[in-house]
């Protein structure tokens, strides 16, 4: 039977996404509401890649700024239609202006603008709708959506940084490639039938560079295709969840890499759940929600088996210690946060400690990358234009 990908909301308005197998969409939906769910998106699973998602209406800064001024007006007494019509106004976008002008019928018709974000999922996320959800709650929505701007804003700088400071070793790998595929390929060659006319016994790296030359020139476009269908592949296979979470783990494990994502994780996950927290959200809901946000599906299961003996009532620092899939010190911070009663003010602390770390393992890394890449590719060169001079050498010095 065909796969049906899912968005659909509860009882309590929380928000539910899966997937399912039914004869058809209308045997689906008939399902999902024998659940007691109300369903918002229903659509065939994609068969490659998994998951097809619709555009965001929304780019990420235009979310920061939309969450900001809609926290500005909503401080200065708009009421939240106005609002809408305001912010409706400025925009220029006819997928951004279509989106407000929905979120502005569903809170005139009277729907609490939370119900109304959830209707668009793919563009405002679980955690985003949690916490407008939160604020309106406990009446304080202004601040509520100011401190979901900041935290938006932080966000997209963060990963902006990552992305502005990868832009010059990504250049410089693409160079160190192409250039020794340049020699290896076209300038190598060139010197094979004076090589062969000269008839002097060729050195052993003057022979390997001959070897690697003409491999490549025979069997070049079967390696580039290789190269380009392995990680499509593995990108295929992660429709798997069990292979999925083996890649994931693998990943953790990896020297450099693994903890860099740990700590991004970690900083992501406390972040998460202190700004949920400390907004009134209940930490199981939290756990559900920050579960969702997370990108590793291993730390994704640790927190699932987390959330899981916390519903059994074991502390919460005490069920993520097993297995140690997250850094020692913030398990210990989170434990400190539950004995005092401060674990909201706590998890934001792990949060600001582990961006700062993940920020200098970053710095680190592309520190030792460029000047890496620059020596490799130094003594890949030298190698290659030292194989081919050697034979030219030792005929002269044979003259």
């Amino acid at each position: 039977m065909p796969t049906f990908l899912y968005q659909a909301l509860d009882g309590d308005g929380r928000q539910h996404r899966g997937r399912l197998e039914a004869a058809d969409e209308a045997a689906a939906a008939r399902e999902l509401q024998g659940q007691g769910l109300l369903v918002l998106d229903l659509k065939r699973g994609a068969r490659l890649f998994g998951e097809r998602r619709r555009p965001s209406a929304f780019t990420p800064a235009e979310r920061v700024r939309f969450t900001q001024q809609l926290a500005t007006l909503i401080a200065a007494g708009q009421p939240l239609d106005k609002a809408l019509t305001t912010l409706h106004r400025q925009l220029r976008g006819a997928r951004p202006r279509a989106l407000l002008e929905a979120l502005r019928d569903d809170v005139k018709a009277g729907r609490p603008i939370s119900a109304a974000l959830a209707r668009h999922a793919e563009t405002f996320s679980p955690f985003y709708v949690s916490l407008v959800r939160a604020g309106e709650a406990s009446g304080v929505l202004d601040e509520t959506l100011a401190q979901l701007g900041d935290d938006l804003e932080r966000s997209q700088n963060l990963r902006g940084e990552v992305i502005n400071a990868m832009i010059y070793p990504l250049f410089l790998v693409v160079g160190v490639i192409g250039s020794v595929a340049l020699l290896l390929t076209y300038v190598v060659p060139q010197f094979v039938p004076i090589f062969r006319d000269l008839g002097v016994p060729l050195p052993s790296v003057t022979r390997a560079i001959l070897a690697t030359s003409g491999f490549l020139n025979d069997w070049g476009l079967v390696v580039l295709l290789a190269l380009v269908g392995l990680p499509t592949l593995l990108l295929a296979a992660r429709r798997r969840p069990q292979t999925r979470l083996a890649q994931d783990r693998w990943l953790l494990r990896l020297r450099g890499l693994g903890p860099l994502i740990q700590r991004l994780e970690t900083a992501r996950l406390a972040r998460t759940l202190g700004t949920l927290l400390g907004n009134g959200v209940t930490l199981l809901s939290a756990l559900a929600i920050a579960r969702d946000v997370g990108v590793n599906h291993a730390i994704r299961d640790h927190l699932q088996r987390a959330t899981e003996a916390v519903k059994g009532g074991e502390r919460f620092a005490a069920a993520l210690e097993t297995p140690p899939l997250l850094p020692e010190l913030a398990v210990q911070m989170i434990d400190v946060g539950e004995h005092s009663g401060t674990l909201a003010e706590m998890l934001n602390k792990v949060a600001e400690t582990f961006d700062v770390e993940t920020r200098r393992t970053i710095e680190r890394l592309l520190a030792a990358l460029v000047p890496t890449l620059t020596l490799v590719m130094t003594v890949l060169v030298a190698v290659i234009m030292f194989a081919i001079m050697l034979p030219l050498m030792s005929l002269t010095s044979h003259i």
